[in-house]
């Protein structure tokens, strides 16, 4: 069959994109590699919970029109991203807010916290930060930093917060409101029955192979008698631009995740809150979801993942661009390579090489529609 557009992916992206364009009377074939669609957003029914598989996704956004898109697809629940942090034996609120000054300090108004973050900066004699953890002390002051921040950020990043680039932290929110919201837009939640219910309702009418990559499913192609073969137009690729191009600038670097999952038939509860941080580097994962508290569950048994930041190598699931300049100035080589094509896009946070909330990937997916159209 001849197709306007071979997507690859079956992301949020992807499945925007070959919506709208079937809505539009275009022909689309996906290819997915994973056995499944939804790409990192997948979530999976067990025990009566909606399982994020690859890592917590709440919905955020303030951008009124992706929400109204967004909400065609699913009923969204009125969660709020309240994350709590462990250090040893005390609890914080996050993001910083008052409850986690009041609690660190065990003061109450906006002033005191104020002036004990300023003296303790004061103290510190940072002129120009020279790596990430100047610039987070010229933040926050010591207490905050030597808390909430050191120990999480060197999991994450695998290196000590001294060996990192200061553009990792371009700024750490302080707040001197009693406000536990982790984000400030007005549009917030998570779909009721879990995101994989999105993606097969963006796709309903379009052809779908999963299991199999674009190499994959190319050379299938190729092998086939030639009436048998699929063909198509344009080319939209939501998988890693420099795979694409066999790495012929070398590779862009990322960052990846690691998932524990584990379940617990007889605990109706196991930390009270949906996503809990561990902040101390010698604790080997970096937060404990606990998915029912997503959805508001109740009844007995509940479902934990606990979450391993873990270096990337190829062949592995990338999940952060290191956006650093090295890997900035390679990524604009393929970019620059990439506009010479004239049947093929790139798009999502592979082709892009580019951090995306799950807002801003609808948003530039939509955006890419237009320019087509």
């Amino acid at each position: 069959m001849h197709y306007d557009y071979l997507i690859v992916g079956t992301g949020l992206f992807g499945a925007v994109f070959a919506h709208e364009m079937r809505q539009r009377g275009k022909q689309v074939l996906l290819v997915e590699k994973k056995n499944h669609i939804a790409g990192n957003i997948y979530t999976e029914n067990e025990m009566g919970i909606n399982v994020h598989r690859f890592g917590a996704h709440i919905f955020h956004t303030s951008d009124r029109e992706v929400w109204e898109y967004v909400n065609r697809f699913a009923q969204f629940n009125h969660y709020i991203n309240s994350p709590v942090a462990v250090y040893k034996d005390e609890l914080y609120n996050l993001p910083f807010n008052m409850n986690t000054f009041s609690k660190m300090w065990n003061i109450k108004t906006p002033a005191q916290a104020k002036e004990i973050i300023a003296s303790q900066i004061a103290g510190l004699h940072i002129g120009e930060p020279r790596n990430l953890e100047e610039q987070a002390l010229s933040l926050v002051g010591r207490d905050v930093y030597e808390k909430l921040v050191k120990g999480y950020t060197e999991k994450q990043w695998g290196r000590d917060c001294r060996e990192l680039p200061t553009f990792i932290i371009k700024r750490l929110p302080l707040r001197f409101t009693y406000d536990n919201n982790y984000f400030n837009d007005p549009y917030q939640g998570v779909p009721t029955g879990g995101y994989t219910q999105i993606i097969e309702k963006l796709l309903e009418g379009c052809r779908v192979v999963t299991g199999m990559s674009y190499r994959e499913f190319t050379a299938c192609n190729a092998a086939k008698a030639e009436d048998g073969r699929d063909s198509w137009d344009r080319l939209l690729y939501t998988g890693m631009i420099d795979e694409y191009y066999d790495y012929c600038f070398g590779e862009l670097e990322y960052r990846s995740l690691r998932f524990e999952t584990e379940v617990l038939p007889d605990e109706d509860n196991y930390q009270g809150n949906a996503v809990v941080n561990y902040t101390q580097r010698e604790i080997p994962y970096t937060r404990i979801i606990e998915h029912k508290h997503f959805e508001f569950g109740k009844g007995a048994g509940t479902i934990i993942t606990r979450e391993y930041p873990a270096a990337w190598r190829r062949g592995e699931e990338p999940y952060y661009p290191v956006n650093d300049e090295k890997n900035t100035r390679t990524y604009q080589r393929y970019l620059e390579r990439s506009q010479k094509e004239k049947n093929v896009l790139f798009g999502g946070r592979l082709g892009q090489y580019k951090y995306y909330d799950m807002d801003k990937v609808i948003r530039a997916a939509l955006d890419m529609v237009q320019s087509e159209l």
